[in-house]
Parts: structure tokens; C-alpha cells; sequence
């Protein structure tokens, strides 16, 4: 394996520069003539034409190019947070980061979500506090806020000088020839390692290659993150960045030979068909290769391997540990699927992982059109899963989940532009789930028309918050056959699917308790049509109630604002603490409902002149009283209408 290799990603909140710095690296690096624009709809990373259109990044881009010897495979990634499916998947391939700040804007709602994921992950990075040419500018306010907001300890390897104006310019402070000559930093930095610092104490000075390795692992263990400064508009400080991207962030981790990788991102190519873009850990693949998906447990064959070159695209024969490379092939592969194996910690993190936490109908402007609509959303759907979309056949509906008008609108786009189907949307609800209150009994004899034999008694009761779905049997092999057993367990998500007020039933826990098969009459499929009957029946009598997305937020707002922002919280049903008063500011933490906050940014906005901000993300799913939420109709046949649905189950109502 190659060691001169850096695998990274940009991340930034949405108008911090992200895509410009990226138009600056391939300059530097000579892969492009002069550095795109993306107000000019000529960068490179945004190929897409809503993304020319909009001036913002949708997708994340791969590319490669080199620095000094060293070669840099980067993934521009989405800054608006409706796009974060995207970044979540890119700091699974990445080994390190960049986060870009904007010197103007300071910390911003996805700054703070992506600083998160990254600590979350143990994935090293740099800050880069981008736009010190702005008018306003106060490195020092910006350098104290990113301290305070996101919690993490800022070595500053450079100072501004003449900042807020064209002239501004960067200083660089850690060098082989002056490091020494800032006591603060060197403190900073030294107070890291006993060992450097009891010879410091005793009057030693350290020298240059042992205050850089110190300084290597601090990074690495994240307890520094270095922070830089620039323009990228006018190409300030980007080859300082890119220099210490080679020098302070890691290479890949050496593997063994065991193959071991992830999809990190799928696209649809015209003429071309499916291309998912792969970071391997460890092995190698070869074109005409079969892999494993250990995610899907399936084997498939790789037919085409093409090197990420942005410019100019090549066909490559292989590619190894630490590298990435898009691959043809691979066609039940979703972003976030692994190859050769699943990592033993891939459980934890899927804790962190957010959802989109509202639904919306797809309709099409022709329905004529919809076979043509239903095939596209199943392409984008599997470049993005979390979408979940859903063709409902009785109803001739189709609903996806997303997490904002933003994404609502540039898939509308996507569609009209990549597609040509024209389509609107209904408006965005949110998504609540169900949960039951007491305990209750759900019973099923499904042993009419013959032949069919299946008979089961369920315990229904309550589950602790944010416990999920608990399933177990007490029921004996000789009652009911092992195979039948997995068929009942098999079958539970789909039987919680919608509950009685029409959502996903959550927080529950379910014995079987009773039943039997037949030696004659039980089929294959019995325990399977049987066992949402037996569920929605106990449901039925479990007083369910609703559970509401619940977010935590950060406001933050000129001090005379606060009085108003209080009795706005209060009328949206936020629970907070007592606010902090500080330098004529206001901040104050809780947690909102989402159904009663979806608009708040914008109130904000309009109750403090735009000097206000607010910082959110998903909390948990909280008990919410039937009247505040949103109950809705079971969409198909109820497993409650038992003559009907056991037709449909077996096939015998025909299409609809």
C-alpha cells in the first residue's frame, strides 16, 4: 500500500466557501486552469445542472490530485443539512477532514452537526476559517465562538493580518525557523506531552522534529485541532492548507489482506448504468472480480474499475487498501453497504445516524407518467436510501421521507432536468411514530379457508423510550415448529409497519406466548399471514398514543430579543433552561417539538433583524397526547379487516 496518500473530505455549513477552496486545490495542483465559480456555474465538483442552477452542492464529489508527492483523494460533500445522508456516508470513507468556517458566519447549524460526526467517528481534522477579507471580519470573536459552540481546542498555526479587507493575509507561525518564537503556542502544544514538557520546565527547549510529532498525534488523538486561515476567493492560504493536509493528517491505516471496504455513494450514469464510488481498508479488487456485499450478503461481479480523476476519468485493471475508485458491477449496492465484512462497530454507529423526519407524496403532473416516475425513484433511491420510498399499489401513491423543503425542491428538479418528469409534492408531514400504554393480549386463529393452520396468543406491552422493538417466544418447538418460529419473528417489522393511529410502532415488547401448528394443514406461509393479525389485534386494545421527533437547539440572539424568543419557545411547546446572559447576547438551550419548530429559523430571523441564530438537531421520539400530533388512515388492507386481508395475503383479490 501506497503511503503518500491522504483520504479526505470538506465539510461546511452551506456558503462557507467549501466548493471554491476545492476549485483552489486542483488549480494549485494544475488539474484546471483557473479556479471555477460556483455562482458561475463553472466548478468542477458541481456538474449537476441543479446544482448549477441553485449555486449550491447536492451531491458529493469525488476527486483526486496530487500535492507534493502525495496524493489526495478528496470528497466535496453537500453543505445544507438537508443533504447530510451524504456527508454522514463520505466520513465513512474518509480518514481526516477539513471543516470550513466562514469568518463572517462563524459556527453554523451543520458546522456544529458535522464537528459532531467527526468526533463521533474519530476522524481527525483541520479548521479552516475561511472569507478574513469580509467586511466585519473579528478573527478573534470567531476564534472564541468555534472554542465555545463546538467544544474543541483550536491551535492557531497562523495569524491575519489586515483582516476584513482585500488586503487581509495570512502569517504562518509554525515553521522549522520561528515556532519557537511564540511562547503561547508552543505551551499550547507541549503541555500535551509529559515528556516535553517536564524537559520545557527544566529549561530544555524542544526542538522541531519532536514538537511536530507531538503535535502529529495530538491531532490524530483529536485533543488539538489545528486552524488556518484564508480566501479562498483570492487564493489566500490555500497552499499553507494544502501543505498541512500532507503533513498533519494521517495516511490510511494499515489493514491486513482481508478484503474490506464501503460504498460510500452510488450514481446512475447515461450509457454507463450504475457506478458506486468504494473506499477499501484492506485487499485489493480486480476487474472481473466477484466481491462479497456483506451488508446484502450477496456476491457480485465487478466488470469495470475507473480512478477518480475528475478531469479525465481512466479505466484501472485494480486498486488497493487506502485507495478509492468508482466500480461498475455492483448493482444491488447501496451507499453505506460493506464489502468482504461488516465491522464489529458498525452497530454503534448506526446510532448516530440521522433520519429524515418528514414524508411528503410525489405526484406527477401526468399521470400517464407514473410507471416512468416510479423507475426514477427507484434510481434515486438507491443513490439515496434514506429517501425510503414507497410505491402504495392500492392507493397508486408515492411517498418518500426527507429531511426539508430544500431537498423537497431539488428533487423536484432532479427530476424535471435528469428525468424530464415534471412532479409536485404534497406538503411535508412530519413523521410521528406509535407506541402502546398498557398491556394488552393480541390473539389470531387463522385456520380458514383450508388449508391453512396458525394459531398464536402475543403479549403486547409497553417499552422503555428509544428502546425500539423487543421480540421474544416462550413457545415450545413441539406447539409450533422452529421454522414457523422464525417465519413469526421475520415478519414482526412488517406487522409494525402501521399501527392503529397509522404509524410505525416503536418502544414495544412482544412474548409469544401460545400457539400451535398442524401436521396437515399448516403451509409454508401461515405463520407469515398470520402474524399481523395476531399483532394488530392486541394493538388494538393497547390504548396507543403517539410519539413526536423532539429536537435540541441552541439559540443564540441579541440580549433585548430574549423576552419575545421566551414566550415564542413557550407557545411552540419547548422545554429550556434558564438563559445565559453575556457580552449583550442571549443563548439559550432545550428541546422543541419538530411538528411546532419547522418554521422557526425564519421567526427568529424576523424577531431579532437577522441577528439571531439557532442551531438544531434531532433529539429523540417523545410521548405526544393524540390531540397535538397527527393521527392518518391505514394505507392498503388492515390486517384488521381479516376476511380482506387474508385474500390479499394469499394472492386472491386480483390488482387493484
Amino acid at each position: 500500500m501506497t503511503k503518500q496518500i491522504r483520504n479526505i473530505a470538506l465539510f461546511a455549513h452551506v456558503d462557507a466557501g467549501k466548493t471554491s477552496v476545492t476549485e483552489q486545490f486542483l488549480f494549485l495542483a494544475g488539474k484546471i486552469k483557473e479556479p471555477g465559480s460556483v455562482d458561475k456555474g463553472n466548478s468542477q465538483t458541481d456538474s449537476l445542472e441543479v446544482e448549477k442552477e441553485r449555486g449550491i452542492t447536492v451531491n458529493s464529489a469525488v476527486l483526486s490530485f496530487l500535492w507534493k508527492e502525495t496524493l489526495i483523494n478528496l470528497i466535496d460533500t453537500p453543505g445544507h443539512i438537508d443533504f447530510s445522508s451524504e456527508t454522514e456516508k463520505a466520513i465513512e470513507a474518509v480518514d481526516s477532514a477539513v471543516v470550513i468556517i466562514s469568518a463572517m458566519e462563524g459556527v453554523q447549524a451543520q458546522t456544529e452537526n458535522i464537528v459532531n460526526l467527526l468526533q463521533q467517528n474519530n476522524k481527525p481534522f483541520l479548521v479552516f476559517i475561511n472569507k478574513i477579507d469580509r467586511e466585519g471580519v473579528n478573527i478573534k470573536t470567531v476564534i472564541g465562538e468555534i472554542e465555545k459552540e463546538l467544544g474543541i481546542p483550536l491551535f492557531e498555526m497562523q495569524s491575519v493580518v489586515n483582516e476584513g479587507s482585500d488586503n487581509s493575509d495570512v502569517i504562518l507561525l509554525w515553521n522549522k525557523d520561528d515556532f519557537l518564537k511564540d511562547v503561547d503556542l508552543i505551551e499550547k502544544l507541549i503541555e500535551q506531552n509529559d515528556t516535553l514538557f517536564e524537559k520545557y520546565l527544566d529549561g530544555q527547549m524542544p526542538d522541531w522534529k519532536d514538537v511536530n510529532d507531538v503535535l502529529k498525534d495530538c491531532v490524530a488523538d483529536l485533543k488539538l485541532t489545528p486552524a488556518l486561515f484564508g480566501s479562498a476567493k483570492y487564493g489566500k492560504g490555500i497552499d499553507t492548507l494544502l501543505d498541512f493536509i500532507v503533513n498533519l493528517l494521517p495516511s490510511p491505516p494499515e489493514f491486513d489482506d482481508k478484503l474490506f471496504g464501503v460504498v460510500f455513494k452510488t450514481y446512475h450514469y447515461k450509457g454507463l448504468g450504475k457506478m458506486s464510488a468504494v473506499r477499501l481498508f484492506g485487499g485489493k479488487i480486480d476487474s472481473r472480480q466477484t466481491v462479497l456485499n456483506a451488508t446484502k450478503d450477496i456476491e457480485e461481479k465487478v466488470s469495470l474499475i475507473k480512478d477518480t480523476n475528475i478531469q479525465n476519468q481512466s479505466i484501472i485493471q485494480s486498486f488497493s487498501a487506502g485507495e478509492i475508485a468508482w466500480i461498475q458491477g455492483l448493482k444491488q449496492a447501496e451507499p453505506g453497504d460493506f464489502l468482504g465484512h461488516i465491522p464489529v462497530s458498525e452497530s454503534n454507529k448506526n446510532k448516530n445516524k440521522s433520519k429524515p423526519l418528514l414524508t411528503v407524496q410525489i405526484i406527477p403532473e401526468n399521470n400517464a407518467e407514473i410507471n416512468s416516475l416510479i423507475d426514477a425513484m427507484l434510481i434515486l433511491n438507491n443513490e439515496d436510501p434514506d429517501l425510503q420510498f414507497r410505491f402504495l399499489k392500492d392507493e397508486r401513491e408515492l411517498h418518500i421521507n426527507i429531511r426539508g423543503e430544500i431537498q423537497k425542491e431539488i428533487l423536484q428538479s432532479v427530476l424535471d432536468i435528469r428525468f424530464g418528469l415534471k412532479v409536485n409534492f404534497t406538503k411535508p408531514t412530519v413523521i410521528y411514530k406509535e407506541t402502546p400504554t398498557i398491556a394488552c393480549e393480541g390473539y389470531v386463529r387463522y385456520w380458514m379457508p383450508k388449508p391453512c393452520w396458525a394459531i398464536m396468543k402475543f403479549k403486547i406491552e409497553p417499552g422503555e423510550r428509544g428502546s425500539g422493538v423487543k421480540y421474544s417466544s416462550e413457545v415450545s418447538v413441539n406447539d409450533i415448529k422452529q421454522r414457523y418460529q422464525n417465519d413469526v419473528e421475520k415478519a414482526i417489522p412488517f406487522a409494525l409497519q402501521q399501527g392503529i393511529l397509522g404509524w410505525q410502532v416503536d418502544d414495544i415488547k412482544i412474548t409469544l406466548i401460545e400457539g400451535e401448528d398442524h401436521e396437515m394443514h399448516t403451509k409454508s406461509n401461515d405463520f407469515t399471514i398470520a402474524t399481523p393479525m395476531g399483532i394488530m389485534d392486541g394493538l388494538s386494545r393497547s390504548s396507543p398514543t403517539l410519539l413526536e421527533p423532539v429536537l435540541s437547539f441552541k439559540i443564540s440572539a441579541p440580549e433585548e430579543s430574549l423576552g419575545i424568543i421566551i414566550s415564542e419557545l413557550l407557545r411552540l411547546r419547548a422545554e429550556f433552561d434558564n438563559p445565559e446572559i453575556e457580552n449583550s447576547k442571549c443563548r439559550i438551550t432545550g428541546e422543541i417539538p419538530l411538528a411546532t419548530s419547522i418554521d422557526l429559523p425564519v421567526k427568529l430571523s424576523s424577531i431579532t433583524g437577522g441577528k439571531g441564530k439557532i442551531i438544531t438537531k434531532f433529539s429523540s421520539y417523545k410521548t405526544c397526547d393524540v390531540s397535538l400530533g397527527q393521527t392518518r388512515e391505514y394505507k392498503g388492507i388492515s390486517p384488521l379487516d381479516t376476511a380482506k386481508y387474508i385474500l390479499k395475503a394469499r394472492k386472491a383479490l386480483g390488482q387493484s
